[in-house]
């Protein structure tokens, strides 16, 4: 049975967008910049401060802090779901923003291409911006030594992935364009909002990531689907957190 669908109008648009936002990445957004001036105004420089992205929520808990590491996840992607059936109540097929034709192995290929690139010059961004002063000292992960600890890395990396990609790609720049804003400009602002929620991390994470949304933006609008960016955002998160879990404190070169 189909739903029926509603005028979709600008107003509902903002308010729509406001809403998923408000929930999700928005929310993040509002913390990161209080927590970047928290940063500044705080006695020690930035590169001496640690944000830390994947830590433990129960120490010396494991089976607890495994079951709050899954619900945060779980909880953490139903945005998606919401964003999802928004657009599909509004009379938009997630086939034509988010997936099109099924092309797994074209996607996956895009995505690996897309995180290579975008992994090796961001490693070198932030190892710059750090040494600059600009940055906190980004701590990827800090779970304890646990059997469950790689997986749980890898499932935050897809939930990172899932959230941002079907929010800002799939659901923020497709909204705004149908608020009537032009392609360069809605690219803009969903570029933006990626940026303001890694503030936390610094104005390296900050200016990084504006410059991964114009990429991912750009090419979105070229391809179509939202998939080869999640691919791309899952192996680049991947490759920070379980490298780092596996390169802290045996290589000089990177800040810890």
């Amino acid at each position: 049975m189909s739903l029926p669908t509603a005028p979709l109008t600008r107003t509902l648009i903002w308010v729509e967008i406001a809403l998923v936002l408000g929930v999700s990445l928005g929310r993040s957004g509002v913390y990161a910049v209080v927590n970047i001036v928290a940063s500044l105004t705080a006695p020690e420089p930035l590169s001496s401060q640690s944000a830390v992205m994947n830590g433990s929520l129960a120490p010396d808990r494991p089976w607890l802090d495994l079951t709050y590491q899954l619900l945060r996840i779980f909880f953490a992607v139903v945005p998606v779901a919401l964003a999802g059936y928004l657009l599909v109540r509004s009379g938009t097929t997630l086939r034509s923003v988010w997936w099109g034709e099924r092309q797994l192995v074209g996607d996956t290929g895009r995505g690996a291409a897309i995180a290579a690139v975008v992994g090796s010059a961001g490693v070198a961004f932030y190892l710059v911006s750090h040494a600059l002063g600009i940055n906190l000292t980004v701590v990827p992960e800090a779970l304890p030594d646990v059997w469950w600890r790689y997986p749980v890395l890898v499932l935050a990396a897809l939930e990172n992935a899932v959230l941002e990609e079907f929010v800002v790609l799939g659901f923020v720049l497709v909204r705004l364009r149908q608020a009537g804003i032009g392609d360069t400009a809605a690219i803009g602002w969903a570029a933006l909002l990626r940026g303001s929620y890694h503030l936390y991390q610094g104005f390296g994470g900050f200016v990084g990531n504006l410059v991964m949304g114009l990429l991912f933006g750009w090419l979105y609008r070229r391809w179509g689907r939202v998939t080869p960016f999640v691919v791309a955002h899952t192996l680049l998160d991947i490759g920070a957190f379980v490298g780092y879990a596996l390169l802290a404190g045996h290589v000089s070169w990177l800040p810890g």
